[in-house]
């Protein structure tokens, strides 16, 4: 942003977050992953690390997270398997996952797209990058979890006005079926 300075643009990024958000790291590099927690919590983010695959499996089966960032290649379980893993479970099938990497390869970008990434980052990038584009997928998050509330008050105005319509029916029926009677009379 022209004329902020770097706490400035923080600053403007943090505050549109309505409450405070919790993100996975997930890095073999313990550097890379005291980084991220550094510079994420000073945007008012929550950042629980992990440094394998495996652990982090475990950490997203057991409690929520509002988004993943996860490296696409790591030791034993990679970020593509981890992602393969959250997609393919029905309760984190929709779970944001950002996926970066050091490898300069356009094949790999692909693969994690392909595989539901929702973004894909290659290192070195700047920070304010990452930033934004974790804006952009939890904003993207919320608006699909709003879609779902409002499916779901549909849903159940719909089988409300079902029912309705199921009783209005009966009456009906019975209404018709004394005035059958009366006729006879």
């Amino acid at each position: 942003m022209p004329g902020m300075d770097e706490a400035s643009a923080q600053e403007g990024i943090g505050s549109r977050r309505r409450a405070t958000r919790t993100i996975l790291a997930v890095d073999d590099s313990r550097t890379n992953l005291h980084v991220l927690a550094h510079r994420l919590g000073q945007l008012g983010y929550l950042v629980v690390l992990a440094d394998g695959g495996s652990q982090a499996l475990e950490l997203v089966s057991a409690r929520g997270f509002d988004l993943v960032l996860v490296d696409r290649v790591m030791p034993e379980v990679s970020g593509l398997h981890v992602l393969q893993e959250i997609r393919g479970t029905r309760d984190t099938t929709d779970l944001p996952v950002i996926m970066v990497t050091s490898q300069a390869d356009p094949r790999g970008a692909i693969e994690a797209l392909q595989a539901g990434a929702d973004d894909y980052l290659e290192r070195p990038y700047e920070f304010e990058e990452l930033a934004a584009r974790i804006e952009r997928v939890l904003a993207r998050s919320d608006r699909m979890e709003e879609l779902k509330r409002s499916n779901l008050a549909l849903d159940a105005r719909i089988a409300a006005r079902a029912i309705e319509l199921g009783e209005a029916r009966s009456d009906l029926a019975a209404t018709r079926a004394e005035l059958d009677r009366f006729r006879r009379c």
